[in-house]
């Protein structure tokens, strides 16, 4: 099962070198980590996605949050906002533009770039929505993608406080 972790931590360098060289020593996978600012510049946020049962995801925190530089660790359970982006280079020679911008239209993507023979789609979604779009490009020829991984926020006033 997949569990996303909230990190706060110092924006100091070698942060995100310590937080992955743990997790893999302990064989525990990292299904996407982002890592960014917060709106304080000293402060960042790393969202982590990991697979395993709730006694694996125990330990991701408490060892994470044993790390030098880090400041708090939560496990994002319930009420949680959580978006990807991707972006998507697809074949697209004259004749299927249109069916691809159909596409895009009903995903609620954007079109950010068009060449000779190919489109790039921007896509902003949960993993889900994002992985059908894809499905469905698929049948014009995805030629390149890349995904930033799950950034996450909680809901309403609550929020991931320092310790």
């Amino acid at each position: 099962m997949k569990h996303t972790l909230a990190v706060l931590a110092l924006n100091k360098p070698g942060v995100l070198a310590r937080i992955s060289g743990l997790l893999s020593r302990r064989a525990f996978n990292i299904e996407s980590i982002t890592a960014g600012h917060t709106e304080e510049p000293s402060v960042s946020r790393l969202t982590l996605v990991v697979q395993g049962d709730d006694r694996v995801i125990d330990q991701v925190v408490k060892q994470v949050s044993k790390l030098i530089d880090i400041l708090k660790v939560e496990h994002l359970e319930n009420n949680v906002i959580e978006r990807e982006l991707a972006l998507i280079k697809v074949k697209a020679d004259p004749s299927q533009r249109s069916d691809i911008l159909d596409i895009v239209e009903i995903f609620r993507a954007h079109i950010v770039d068009v060449g000779k023979e190919t489109m790039v789609v921007e896509m902003t979604g949960d993993e889900e929505k994002i992985d059908a779009l894809c499905a469905v490009l698929n049948e014009h020829g995805i030629l390149e993608m890349v995904r930033t991984g799950k950034v996450a926020l909680v809901r309403g006033a609550e929020r991931v406080k320092d310790r």
